[in-house]
């Protein structure tokens, strides 16, 4: 196939200014010039840590400013949230859903506001930034409901006139960890179903996305006065890994530590919490793949790996980063993904009709053109996209790209955090199978097939290794019903929906004698 850069269509977006449309959703969700980074149920007059001024990648230009939280003052947030959770949790659980449902309410009532500012600070076009903050109010919903549902089980006893039974109780406070690309939702996933369970939660966001936290806080903290819930249920530290993430990870005080971001930085603090014996749950890396059968609805396929691997301008652990595809289809196949990126609009992500925004980050840029040199000193090809966008409102915008490689590459086998998709060639479903699961990640994964028979054995013991494995849908866009998580390098943690909330509680079998005698277990007789 010709390489070629494919006609990117793009757009500026005119003159972009924080004031104009900011102005009015920074002043409605009470983003001021400069913002205090800590709140433990009131915001700290003095955080006591450096200055972090969060900068748009849209156009470059600041925002606001946080003062961030020392590491002094994390220290006596934590206390402070451990002191809640001892009245926390004798809320009646579905008490503290009922405090979940109007948080939920809140959000829903601020959705286009935050949906804005997540796009602003983050760079995703504002319907993925909207749909974001809709998973916010889609996991209290679903915390609602499971707040008068944490059944236990009665187990038969094996001595006469004994009631075995296994019950769930609150765990602690539960440190949050979380990462740029989703500045909202993976709080949301996380906080609202360990309110219910009667946890409190300590909040430490990506130091690229302060302002969307700050917003996210604020709104609950209205809620939580409203309702007379204690300080310090839910707590937010802005601040450096030294700072802040470090003294979540060591601090016993905290049971359960939420982590989402890269392999590297989660083995660190799964390696950190362990030491001191505590629990980690880790949504790390993704290495996904699209398979393409060759009795596949090719036009449904290339729709859904366009989403898959240009939303959030490849910025998602689901983004897909892997085309497999049979031999028989793969000419047609590719040749309609490369026609289909040359239609994509790049620019203002606020700008209606625009799919994509810039990275994050100059870091971000400058990974993507690290990897694509690797690709092309490995003797692949770029066959579209894979350029920086000189004639932006930033430096930050690139044009997505889709390369010819080896799944064996060091390079394929690395999860670059950035709108690359390698495209791939598979002579057999069972070798589709293969090359998707030779990689160390274990997120998402998708077959694109009308054969019964080729879906069965993607969803089999014998296929796809990954968390989430989907027939005729894309790597991205998981629901918050399932539990979300993947395995491998992943992590192995679960967040979100289906029976996940179990991990922020602590089960507890108990047995109650009610007979006058003391039979032992296993029919054991001692002093007689």
């Amino acid at each position: 196939m010709k390489a070629t850069t494919a006609g990117i269509r793009r757009t500026a977006g005119g003159s972009l200014k924080t004031d104009d449309p900011m102005k009015d959703i920074l002043q409605a969700l009470g983003i001021a010039p400069v913002n205090s980074g800590g709140y433990d149920g009131e915001w700290m007059k003095d955080p006591g840590g450096p200055g972090l001024e969060s900068s748009s990648p849209v156009d470059g230009n600041a925002i606001a400013a946080v003062t961030t939280v020392s590491g002094e003052r994390c220290d006596a947030l934590i206390g402070q949230s451990r002191d809640a959770f001892l009245k926390w949790r004798d809320w009646p659980a579905p008490k503290r859903g009922e405090v979940v449902r109007q948080i939920g309410n809140a959000f829903r009532q601020h959705k286009r506001e935050l949906g804005a500012l997540v796009s602003w600070e983050m760079g995703k076009i504002r319907p993925e930034g909207e749909g974001e903050i809709q998973e916010v109010i889609d996991i209290a919903d679903f915390a609602v409901g499971l707040s008068r549902q944490f059944h236990g089980r009665v187990m038969p006893s094996e001595r006469p006139d004994h009631r075995m039974t296994e019950s769930w109780h609150p765990l602690g406070p539960v440190g949050v960890i979380t990462a740029f690309n989703f500045p909202a939702a993976v709080w949301g996933w996380n906080a609202m179903i360990a309110l219910v369970c009667g946890d409190t939660v300590v909040w430490k966001p990506s130091s690229q996305t302060p302002l969307t936290a700050i917003a996210c806080t604020r709104i609950a903290d209205r809620v939580l006065r409203e309702n007379g819930c204690p300080a310090g249920v839910l707590c937010l530290a802005v601040g450096g890994g030294e700072a802040v993430g470090s003294r979540i990870a060591c601090d016993s005080r905290i049971p359960l530590v939420s982590f989402t971001g890269s392999t590297a930085q989660g083995r660190r603090v799964s390696e950190t919490v362990a030491k001191r014996l505590g629990r980690t749950l880790l949504e790390l890396g993704g290495n996904n793949a699209v398979i393409v059968s060759e009795r596949a609805d090719l036009e449904m396929a290339v729709r859904t790996v366009l989403f898959g691997a240009v939303g959030t301008a490849g910025q998602r652990c689901t983004t897909t980063r892997r085309l497999i595809v049979h031999k028989s289809v793969y000419d047609e196949t590719v040749r309609r993904v490369v026609r289909a990126y040359g239609k994509i609009r790049i620019g203002n992500p606020l700008e209606a009709g625009v799919l994509m925004g810039p990275l994050v980050n100059r870091g971000a840029v400058e990974e993507m053109m690290a990897a694509l040199e690797q690709v092309r000193t490995a003797g692949g090809r770029v066959l579209c996209g894979g350029e920086r966008l000189r004639d932006m409102p930033s430096d930050l915008y690139v044009s997505p790209a889709v390369v010819e490689a080896s799944n064996e590459w060091p390079i394929v086998q690395a999860e670059t955090f950035a709108p690359i998709l390698y495209v791939l060639k598979a002579g057999s479903i069972e070798e589709a199978i293969a090359i998707q699961n030779a990689v160390s990640q274990g997120l998402s994964s998708s077959l694109f097939t009308l054969d019964l028979r080729e879906a069965e054995l993607f969803l089999s013991g014998r296929g796809s290794d990954c968390g989430i494995a989907n027939v005729n849908a894309g790597t991205s866009g998981a629901e918050i019903g399932g539990a979300f998580g993947g395995e491998k390098e992943t992590g192995g943690g679960r967040e979100s929906g289906s029976d996940a909330w179990k991990q922020y509680m602590r089960r507890q079998t108990s047995v109650v004698n009610w007979s006058k005698d003391l039979p032992l277990a296993q029919g054991i007789r001692f002093g007689d």
